[in-house]
């Protein structure tokens, strides 16, 4: 059993370790044994924290013996993203700026999963300041897919994705600006939850009032991402916008032959503006229609709002300008040219353009808002294409022939950033090139948990939760 503890959900491994049947000593070997196997392959780790693990699992082992487990996580192996800061632990932002970092304190989210008895195994990649939807840097070698290890994993959490799909921990720490937890997690094939803003806190940061930052778990299974939302999430001061109200607790709805029977689900391959390939929607349309078997009421329309990709590269340019542009005049050599050409577009705008972009912003959430009257649930691919490679650059630009302009690769994904509301992708089907692809449900502001059942029903039904990679 020892040797396929690696592959086990973090929901089993909880329950296992509370009825004695296995130690947390145990799973830490075997998914320490899984590293060793493949990390050499997937590069998702940036610093791993081996010797700290067995520690922290040898001190799980202890309160398990007595009846004493600190709570659902503990005992269990996770990773930390990069960009989080960890006490006593190296931080590089994946960037040379801060290649040899060591903070004083934890963040927020670093803190609460620390304090929460799992085991730490280290810190996942990242892109410079989590920038791009590629997990190459100047710091660390490129994370690459482990189901086609010449592709990318896509970003920023690219990482985390990685180490989860290759069995290197069931539980990965990731942050969603404008899809990052999204991007990889549809790529790698595992799940990836972006909850409503403000569920779980975000501390340090640059800017309080005006940022799109969501924390949130990659998972191999949706009760696992529930599992590590609960540990994350609660209001803190710190974070003058994090959410007060608790969270209800993940209760997987009854089986059933309809047990969503009454859910109004609005299903658009590409929001009515973008590109998307043949095969994608094909593969997400058939999850579609698999929600319409367990009792969904379905209708395919776009949502009818304007494309919000142009005010969104003004926001997301300007806050680039401002948090890294400094470090870019102090060292450009330090950062990718790309980087540096949408620091300097971003200090092209005026205050004006800003404010008008953000008023844009407001008009789109009036849009959603007036759109999940009618529905409960908003169903798309989670990205647009399959993973391409892995070799650094800008990487495709168009689908099928289709300009993707400044709508990017992450267009199904950024709107819900930008309206804070809860978004999950779960793996949904596979490619001709063997490739996995997502299916992004997306909810009412606020509705955490019903996006998580919904989203547990499908996983059920589609019965893809133990398709691995063929790594060694």
């Amino acid at each position: 059993m020892s040797d396929q503890l690696w592959a086990t959900s973090a929901t089993d491994l909880a329950r296992m370790i509370e009825a004695g049947e296995v130690s947390p000593t145990e799973i830490l070997g075997s998914v320490l044994d899984r590293m060793d196997a493949v990390e050499a392959r997937v590069h998702a780790f940036v610093t791993v924290t081996d010797d700290l693990a067995r520690a922290e699992a040898a001190a799980a082992t202890e309160r398990a013996r007595r009846g004493e487990r600190i709570g659902p996580m503990d005992g269990i192996p996770y990773s930390i993203k990069d960009l989080e800061n960890t006490a006593g632990i190296r931080t590089t932002q994946g960037t040379r700026f801060f290649a040899d970092h060591v903070p004083d304190t934890d963040s927020v989210v670093a803190g609460r999963l620390r304090s929460s008895g799992g085991v730490l195994l280290g810190k996942t990649n990242t892109p410079a300041f989590g920038w791009k939807d590629m997990a190459d840097n100047l710091v660390a070698e490129p994370t690459v897919n482990p189901w086609d290890t010449t592709r990318t994993t896509g970003a920023s959490s690219g990482g985390a994705a990685a180490a989860v799909a290759a069995g290197m921990g069931p539980l990965a720490q990731g942050s969603d600006g404008a899809g990052s937890i999204r991007i990889p997690a549809a790529l790698c094939g595992v799940v990836g939850f972006k909850p409503s803003f403000g569920r779980i806190p975000v501390h340090p940061i640059r800017e309080y009032w005006s940022h799109r930052t969501h924390q949130g778990p990659l998972t191999r299974t949706v009760a696992d991402a529930a599992l590590m939302t609960s540990v994350m999430a609660g209001g803190d001061d710190r974070d003058p916008l994090s959410l007060t109200t608790d969270l209800e607790p993940f209760a997987p709805l009854p089986a059933s032959d309809r047990p969503l029977a009454g859910r109004k689900v609005r299903w658009s391959p590409d929001l009515g503006y973008g590109a998307v390939s043949t095969e994608v929607a094909q593969i997400v349309g058939a999850a579609v229609a698999v929600l319409a078997e367990l009792g969904c009421s379905v209708e395919e329309e776009a949502p009818g709002w304007e494309d919000p990709s142009r005010f969104h590269r003004v926001i997301y340019s300007s806050g680039l300008a401002v948090g890294v542009g400094p470090y870019a005049d102090r060292e450009p050599d330090w950062l990718e040219e790309d980087l540096r050409r949408l620091i300097e577009y971003g200090r092209s705008h005026s205050a004006v353009d800003l404010r008008t972009a953000e008023i844009q912003r407001a008009r789109l959430y009036d849009a959603a808002h007036a759109l999940f009257q009618e529905i409960d649930l908003l169903v798309t691919p989670a990205m647009p294409l399959e993973a391409w490679s892995a070799e650094p650059g800008p990487g495709p630009q168009e689908i099928e022939g289709v300009r993707l302009g400044a709508r990017g690769r992450s267009y199904l994904l950024n709107p819900f950033n930008l309206t804070g509301q809860p978004a999950i992708s779960i793996p949904c089907g596979w490619t001709a090139a063997g490739l996995p692809v997502g299916v992004q449900i997306v909810g009412r502001r606020n509705q955490d948990i019903d996006v998580l059942q919904v989203a547990h029903v499908l996983e059920q039904r589609l019965g893809l939760v133990d398709r691995w990679p063929s790594l060694p």
